[in-house]
C-alpha cells in the first residue's frame, strides 16, 4: 500500500543536520517507529511530500532547506517579557529563569508555545521564540515501515492513535480524544 492522503504511515530514520555528515540530532528506530496520519498537517509538508507515494520497505533520504523545515530565525521572535509574568505564589523562580532553559508559555491569544530564555535582565526576560532548529537545513535518511488505512476515529481526530505506546493515552472514557492527544 503506497503512501497517501488519509493513510497511516511508519517511519524510522536519522535526522542530521545540514547533510549526511552532519551532527545527528534525532534517530527513530524500528521498536518505536514515528506514527502519523499523511496529509493532517502535522508534519512539516515537505518532510510529507518527500515520502508520498513510497511503500512499506522503500527507503528515503532528502534534504530540507531551512525555508523547508523551520524557516529562518527571526529578530521579531525574540521579545522581552516583564519579569512579573514569571511570578509564581509571590516569588519570581529563579530555577526556571536560566538562560538556555525553555519554558512554555501562552501568547495573548490563549496558544501554546515555547520560548527559550536568552538574557535576564533588571525588569525583563528575554525570550527567544524561534523554533530551535530555525535556519537549519534537515537530513533525512530512513525506511518505510508500514502504511495502513486509517481508522474513522482516526481521521476524525486528524491524528494516529497509538494506545498504549505512548499516544493518545488521555483520551476520554467515551473513547473519544480528550484533548491529551499530540
Amino acid at each position: 500500500m503506497q503512501i497517501a492522503d488519509k493513510k497511516v504511515v511508519s517511519v524510522t530514520y536519522t535526522l542530521k543536520l545540514d547533510n549526511e555528515s552532519g551532527n545527528t540530532l534525532e534517530e527513530v528506530k524500528q521498536d518505536a517507529p514515528l506514527q502519523f496520519l499523511y496529509g493532517s498537517g502535522n508534519l512539516l509538508p515537505k518532510f510529507e511530500e518527500n515520502l508520498s507515494g513510497l511503500n512499506p520497505g522503500d527507503t528515503f533520504t532528502f534534504k530540507l532547506n531551512s525555508e523547508e523545515a523551520y524557516g529562518e530565525a527571526s529578530d521579531d521572535k525574540v521579545v522581552d517579557v516583564p519579569k512579573e509574568v514569571f511570578i509564581v505564589d509571590g516569588k519570581l523562580d529563579e530555577k526556571l529563569l536560566q538562560v538556555g532553559n525553555t519554558v512554555p508559555m501562552m501568547d495573548k491569544n490563549g496558544n501554546r508555545l515555547n520560548g527559550t530564555v536568552a538574557e535576564i535582565k533588571d525588569e525583563a526576560v528575554v525570550m527567544d521564540f524561534n523554533h530551535p532548529l530555525a535556519g537549519d537545513a534537515l537530513f533525512f535518511t530512513g525506511a518505510v515501515t508500514e502504511v495502513r488505512d486509517a481508522t474513522e476515529e482516526e481521521l476524525s481526530h486528524g491524528h494516529v492513535h497509538q494506545h498504549g505506546a505512548g499516544g493518545c493515552e488521555d483520551c476520554g472514557d467515551d473513547g473519544g480524544c480528550g484533548g491529551g492527544c499530540h
